[in-house]
């Protein structure tokens, strides 16, 4: 999409500075930019890399000077560039139009220009809003509901009765709605617990590719508004995610833990079941988090088992002096 740097700095937001014509149709680095792109820089030291650059138009924190170019003046510099991007570039086509070669069960409810791919499957009962689009060889279960203006890239399976908000986007190999990893044990053998609940995940809710949501056992699984879920994330049975939280590739969340808005959680985090994580808590790249535990608000962990950062920083660096501490003992055990 063409904007000049005035409809641009209109739509997101912020201030602008020089040519306020000037058209643009693209986002770049600096150093991939065209003349017609638009670029950011966050701080100082990157300076010279915007002033090399063939962009005409960068988006730059306060005080930063950028002779000879048109500033986007934003106070949050690389927001203000993803939500120009979010104008400037178009998204991919997913599906363009009903392939031939789809099956579409005859109750199938499909709104305005909705787009379905080659060999896609949209079983019994499904409702899919308008202008929503789904991947060749996705499978739609019976009775899911998906809201408008969805993105449902290939190879995507949603299990039945998932109900999905508007402008939920689901990359390939996701798995929504299996069933949860629950038995029952009588001292020789697991007997299946039943896992009769559904998914729930609310509006602009984007799964990475090959992340695994399941379905409740005897409650729903509910992922809020805005959550964003990293590739290879595990979300276990009867999970609670709050809104805007954001949970990176390789989480394991085990069932019946509840996180809430605004968390976050680093690569490989893992959290046992029944845990809590409250409102606006992070837990760093592979912390373990107890059956049971509770992160407060605000609380930042890090390590196994979880503890607040800066006790694990105290932990760790008598950690690291054990070798060291090792051969003191060893010398005073010999001259004792």
């Amino acid at each position: 999409m063409k904007m000049t740097a005035k409809e641009l700095a209109g739509a997101i937001g912020v201030t602008v500075e020089g040519d306020v014509e000037l058209e643009l149709h693209g986002v770049a680095a600096p150093e991939r930019a065209t003349s017609k792109t638009l670029i950011y820089i966050e701080a100082a030291k990157h300076a010279d890399r915007a002033d090399a650059s063939a962009a005409q138009c960068v988006v730059a924190g306060e005080g930063l000077a950028i002779p000879g170019k048109t500033v986007l003046r934003s106070s949050q510099p690389k927001v203000a560039f993803a939500k120009a991007a979010a104008l400037l570039l178009e998204p991919t086509v997913i599906a363009n139009g009903v392939h031939a070669s789809a099956i579409v069960s005859t109750g199938v409810k499909i709104g305005q220009d909705v787009s379905i791919g080659p060999y896609a499957v949209v079983e019994d009962g499904v409702h899919i809003g308008a202008g929503t689009q789904i991947g060749a060889h996705s499978v739609i279960g019976a009775g899911c509901w998906v809201g408008d203006n969805c993105r449902i890239h290939a190879r995507v399976t949603l299990y039945a009765h998932v109900r999905l908000g508007n402008f939920v986007e689901i990359h390939s190999g996701a798995v929504i709605g299996a069933d949860g990893f629950g038995y029952a044990f009588d001292g020789q053998r697991y007997w299946k617990f039943p896992q009769a609940g559904i998914v729930e995940i609310g509006d602009s809710v984007e799964v990475g590719a090959n992340a695994t949501i399941d379905r409740g056992s005897l409650d729903d699984t509910r992922i809020a508004e805005g959550v964003k879920i990293d590739n290879l994330v595990h979300v276990g049975h009867n999970v609670q995610i709050g809104a805007h939280t954001a949970i990176a590739a390789q989480t394991g969340i085990s069932g019946s833990s509840k996180l809430g808005h605004h968390v976050v959680c680093g690569g490989q985090v893992g959290i046992a079941d029944h845990c809590t994580l409250e409102d606006q808590c992070i837990a760093g790249a592979q912390a373990g988090i107890p059956t049971g535990k509770t992160i407060r608000s605000g609380q930042t962990v890090w390590g196994t088992p979880a503890r607040p950062l800066d006790k694990f920083k105290e932990a760790y660096a008598w950690f690291a002096r054990l070798p060291e501490l090792g051969q003191r003992i060893k010398r005073l055990e010999e001259k004792s």
